[in-house]
């Protein structure tokens, strides 16, 4: 007969919990902290994005290094371009167009400026008081102070005075006359040292209707510049008082009134033909009506004592 099974009724000890368990080497629990999480790496599709945009930015600073090389290369072996007479037209007809150019007036007027002297005689009263005489212009023709004027301008002068274009002062003395011609030469007893003598040229060659400039200091307002043209040559005048003709003179209409005696008849180039001497006005008042004379600068070099051109 089978024997029933029998069960002791004694309770089995409890299993100890999981945390009072004992691990031993490369054992594991559930409740075991989670190792950190390690960064994530970029995406294939970023890292190709980047990889491209550095290639294109090799690409163009490659392509750029090349153009500047080619460039300095062009410059260097490149043969110097031809200048033709069209370019230099060109050229001058926009210089032209932009920029205002000095008349010939001015020009000559510029030249003859450094060469140009007021001079002015003075004379003494029966008191001793020293009074003005007269005035006009003189010309310098040697650098060493040698000026050219008129006779009438400085005759019976007891002292005479020059003043330079640099704005200094000097008295002078008279070292040579030529009445036929109303010509005087002075001489400067202290000249600047940078003084410039005027360029003279022969009448020869000169034409009535040629341009030329009268420069003085016409009632003492000066430098004065008159514009005009010759008017004729080989004229003869004779003074109001009638006390002196003069002959072989040059005529010509640019202005001239009292103060221009003894200034220079100048060139559109700035060389002087001649000596103004008188202007003819049949009035009283003795200014210009566009007739006035002068000595030929030939003339003028024999009272230098210079041979005639």
């Amino acid at each position: 007969m089978p024997r029933i099974a029998r069960y002791s009724s004694s309770r089995r000890d409890p299993v100890p919990a999981a945390e009072d368990t004992p691990l031993t080497a490369g054992a594991s629990t559930v409740d075991e902290a989670p190792h950190q999480a390690e960064p994530a790496s970029p995406p294939p599709t970023s890292r190709r994005r980047l990889h491209v945009a550095w290639l294109l930015l090799i690409f163009v600073l490659s392509m750029n290094a090349g153009v500047l090389g080619f460039w300095a290369y062009d410059q260097k072996h490149r043969a110097p371009q031809q200048i033709t007479q069209k370019d230099i037209d060109a050229a001058v007809l926009r210089t032209l167009q932009t920029q205002t150019l000095p008349s010939p007036t001015a020009k000559a007027a510029a030249k003859i400026a450094p060469s140009v002297v007021h001079v002015v005689g003075y004379t003494r009263t029966k008191r001793g008081t020293e009074i003005e005489r007269g005035e006009g212009t003189g010309v310098v023709v040697v650098d060493t102070g040698v000026i050219l004027t008129n006779l009438h301008v400085i005759n019976g002068a007891r002292r005479i005075a020059v003043q330079f274009a640099d704005g200094s002062t000097s008295n002078a003395e008279v070292i040579n006359v030529q009445p036929e011609n109303d010509l005087a030469v002075l001489k400067a007893t202290e000249a600047p040292d940078d003084l410039q003598a005027a360029t003279m040229r022969s009448t020869e060659g000169l034409n009535a209707g040629d341009q030329v400039i009268a420069v003085g200091f016409p009632f003492g307002i000066g430098p004065s510049v008159s514009a005009g043209v010759l008017s004729g040559f080989k004229r003869e005048f004779q003074s109001p008082e009638g006390k002196q003709r003069l002959r072989n003179l040059i005529q010509f209409d640019a202005a001239a009134n009292p103060g221009n005696s003894g200034g220079p008849l100048v060139t559109m180039d700035g060389e002087v033909i001649g000596i103004v001497t008188a202007i003819l006005n049949p009035t009283a008042s003795r200014t210009s009506l566009g007739i006035g004379f002068a000595v030929p600068i030939e003339n003028a070099a024999k009272a230098l004592g210079s041979p005639p051109f």
